[in-house]
């Protein structure tokens, strides 16, 4: 649990970590240099239960890398982050632990995206096939590290998150297809609260660019599933997206200045504009 000034989150969601049906985890709390009563409520619940234990970090490093340091700190086999302003569910590290014990030559899981039947699941998928349905069948990737499970050997493997703000999460999911299976688990096991000051509420203009920076890379320059013909296709809708994006933006009045920095930091010319009113290939 990573946490930065969540004074009014943070006791609901290491309550709700204690409450789980499933008792034989470690709680690691790190701090990122909080100046609210964080760290207090915190050190409240290590002298209550051995389990949890809190770190400070000694100055503010950002989101991702204080997800790799508490990733460091772990000594279990696998990793589960419950952001600070989130809960678990009693029966949700059960359901997920249970759903990787199955499959343990899976990398990752995480919960459902697409409501496949309830029947079908915990399901394994081979990381070309995640790969396949994510980008040539209406998505599957979709989850944050709140709705997500992770082998820390894996995790470790890879070098944890690259540390690129906004897309560190979904970039390692990519990435971790190219070496591993994945599971997809029921959904409905942690509530991910949505309210202002988040990190997904600001930036969204950069996001843009650096999602599209990502796919470009990842299908052109990784051994991925993907043929010729599909790479071109992916990568073309994809900067169609952008193009529409940034013009919606425009329309909404996000400024002409940070769209075109937008437009500078994707490495495309001005006529990124043009892709907008172009046709996706199906």
């Amino acid at each position: 649990m990573t946490a930065y000034n969540r004074e009014a989150y943070i006791a609901e969601s290491i309550k709700s970590v204690l409450a789980s049906s499933f008792k034989d985890f470690e709680l690691i709390i790190v701090d990122d240099g909080s100046t609210d009563n964080t760290v207090a409520i915190a050190d409240s619940f290590v002298q209550q239960d051995s389990r949890v234990c809190i770190h400070i970090n000694e100055q503010n490093i950002g989101d991702y890398p204080n997800r790799n340091r508490a990733a460091s700190l772990a000594r279990g086999k696998y990793l589960k982050y419950v952001d600070s302003d989130d809960i678990i569910y009693p029966h949700g590290l059960e359901i997920m632990l249970a759903a990787m014990e199955k499959f343990p030559d899976a990398g990752f899981g995480f919960s459902d995206v697409r409501n496949e039947p309830a029947n079908t699941l915990p399901r394994k998928y081979s990381g070309d096939e995640a790969l396949r349905i994510h980008f040539l069948n209406g998505g599957l990737l979709l989850a944050g590290p709140g709705s997500s499970i992770i082998r820390k050997d894996a995790f470790d493997r890879m070098g944890g998150f690259s540390g690129k703000r906004f897309i560190s999460d979904y970039e390692a999911w990519l990435y971790l297809c190219l070496r591993y299976p994945i599971v997809i688990f029921a959904s409905g096991l942690t509530w991910l609260r949505a309210h202002k000051g988040q990190e997904n509420d600001v930036g969204k203009l950069a996001y843009y660019s650096l999602n599209y920076n990502l796919h470009r890379d990842f299908i052109l320059d990784t051994d991925n599933p993907f043929s010729i013909a599909e790479r071109k296709k992916i990568v073309y809708n994809y900067r169609i997206l952008l193009g529409r994006r940034i013009y919606q933006r425009l329309l909404k009045c996000y400024g002409l200045k940070k769209t075109i920095r937008t437009i500078k930091d994707s490495g495309e010319t001005y006529l990124v504009f043009l892709w907008a009113f172009m046709p996706m290939k199906k």
